[in-house]
């Protein structure tokens, strides 16, 4: 039996051994998602982001927890993304230690994952991850990220509902707001709610919503994803995302208070989406920036693999000794490849 098959029909042990050659990208691999593609679309990806110390693996634990309580037991996956350590390469934290208690339930799978340098909170195989858990019939699936900031906020291509946690204490929300990550939200949760000044963020945070304020969940994409649109979708999408008012919830994770009310929340916006057409926007979205990357990752492996041995060498020796501008060097390097491909193809 191969391991697609056995993934789908609950083996863990086989999860297991896809989900590590999914993230190395081995030959094996690429495969399985190959094989388990036709069988995605169906779980409700969930991004948990937000600065760090605002308790994301806290909550994303109590979340999973109320999730198993609904009807149906639903299976939940987590994706934990954590910093790369500069010397194995390896997740620094390892968020499955932080959820021991949640190792005991058969409907829950944690994954650990190293970020690897990649930026905008989410690892390169964050996706393919998902999609592995997706195949597999897990309902939902958690994505907690590194932790947000300004750039960091590529888990908006991936879920379906992005819940954004702030935290007092951590400084201005003014300028929390201007960092660029508030704006994304579906869901605004001020978590670690027994701390001073939490009512007070809240009604902040609620003040700019009620003044008018629109968390624009595509924001994050539009720059990546433009061109991948015509102008019809764009309009559909502005119409759509209007229709969602982010709500502004008070969290205290680790007493497992207000959760049931954020899940409350969450199940709300599924329903939204899948009603007004958004689910299919989003799933389009995300293939839309898989393919995007990918042909990206093909064309500059392809670039480098094609130079000449020690050309990029000379060229950047040039550079260093400013005989040769970046500009001009990435110029030459270009026309090479274009004109060795020329005569290539006229052989």
């Amino acid at each position: 039996m191969s391991l697609s098959k056995s993934v789908r029909e609950g083996s863990r042990i086989a999860l297991s051994r896809v989900l590590s050659q999914v993230e190395n990208r081995t030959h094996a691999g690429i495969q399985a998602l190959d094989e388990l593609f036709p069988f995605t679309g169906n779980a409700h990806k969930i991004g948990i982001t937000g600065p760090p110390g605002s308790g994301k693996s806290t909550l994303v634990n109590a979340l999973a927890k109320q999730l198993r309580l609904l009807q149906g037991e639903p299976r939940v996956a987590i994706i934990a993304v954590d910093p790369t350590s500069p010397f194995t390469g390896g997740a620094i934290l390892g968020d499955r230690v932080r959820m021991l208690d949640l190792q005991g339930d058969p409907g829950i799978f944690i994954r650990s994952m190293a970020s690897r340098g990649a930026l905008g909170g989410l690892a390169t195989q964050t996706e393919a991850l998902s999609q592995v858990f997706d195949a597999a019939g897990f309902d939902f699936i958690l994505i907690e990220t590194v932790g947000a900031g300004q750039s960091e906020v590529d888990i908006v291509n991936l879920a379906h509902t992005t819940i954004v946690v702030d935290v007092p204490g951590l400084g201005d929300d003014i300028q929390s707001i201007k960092a660029g990550i508030l704006e994304i939200a579906d869901i605004l949760v001020v978590n670690k709610g027994d701390r001073p000044g939490a009512d007070q963020s809240l009604r902040y945070l609620k003040s700019m919503i009620d003044m008018g304020y629109r968390p624009l969940a595509s924001s994050a994409g539009k720059h990546s994803l433009a061109d991948s649109f015509d102008q019809e979708k764009s309009s559909q999408n502005e119409e759509v995302r209007d229709l969602w008012l982010p709500p502004v919830l008070k969290t205290t994770a680790r007493e497992f208070t207000g959760i049931e009310e954020l899940v409350t929340e969450i199940l709300k916006h599924q329903e939204f989406l899948k009603t007004s057409g958004r689910w299919q926007l989003k799933e389009a979205w995300t293939l839309r920036e898989i393919v995007r990357k990918r042909i990206e990752a093909i064309l500059v492996h392809d670039f480098f693999h094609q130079l000449p041995k020690g050309l990029l060498d000379l060229t950047m020796d040039d550079v260093i000794a400013r005989k040769v501008s970046p500009s001009s060097a990435v110029e030459q390097l270009l026309t090479y490849n274009r004109i060795r491909s020329k005569s290539h193809h006229s052989e």
